[in-house]
């Protein structure tokens, strides 16, 4: 069965449980399979290095996933209105693949959660499109026919789905939070079975 990759960072746990729900997306498409699977935090070279299987979550991601993959939805917490640099540095891995074309034609998307309402959630689903642009993937957003995008008040954009963590990460996923999430996982496992990629 031909698998949508998910490759996130997660801090505090609630890009895991955005990946999650978007991963239940991808499952309500017939014939799809969502692919789970983590980044490693980065550390100055005077820290340990962190282990090969991390101790809980999803697997590491590794660069055979994204050749096996027929769709890839990257997931990371805002920094400053980035990608955290995990998920930056597992991308800056990706040269062979770019060379080869690894991605190209495959649909890819993306998501995020911040703290606050005006965290930086768009501008950080902007900085990952970037990488899957030069890596030739057909980016899919979240149209606003989803009655959800119209009227979420938590998360939510056109450019992916996303979550409000609260400052404490406390606040829970809204119904219209987890329904952008599932919508997105079914935009790209749709797209990629009619590409059949």
């Amino acid at each position: 069965m031909p698998d949508i990759l998910i490759v996130y960072y997660s801090r505090n746990g609630s890009v895991a449980q955005l990946a999650r729900r978007v991963a239940r997306g991808v499952a309500e498409v017939p014939g799809m399979q969502a692919r789970l699977r983590s980044v490693p935090p980065v550390a100055p070279v005077t820290q340990l290095a962190q282990p090969p299987v991390p101790e809980d979550g999803a697997p590491y991601a590794t660069l055979d996933d994204l050749h096996a993959c027929a769709g890839l939805i990257l997931g990371s917490p805002t920094r400053f209105g980035n990608m955290a640099a995990p998920l930056k540095h597992f991308l800056d891995s990706t040269a062979a693949e770019w060379a080869s074309g690894t991605l190209v034609g495959k649909p890819a998307a993306v998501f995020t959660s911040t703290a606050t309402q005006h965290g930086g959630q768009e501008s950080t689903l902007l900085s990952m499109m970037l990488p899957l642009l030069h890596h030739g993937a057909l980016l899919v957003g979240l149209p606003f026919t989803e009655a959800a995008l119209n009227a979420t008040g938590g998360g939510g954009t056109p450019y992916g789905a996303s979550h409000v963590a609260g400052t404490d990460g406390s606040r829970e996923f809204d119904a219209h939070e987890q329904e952008l999430a599932r919508a997105l996982g079914r935009r790209v496992a749709t797209i990629a079975a009619r590409l059949g990629t």
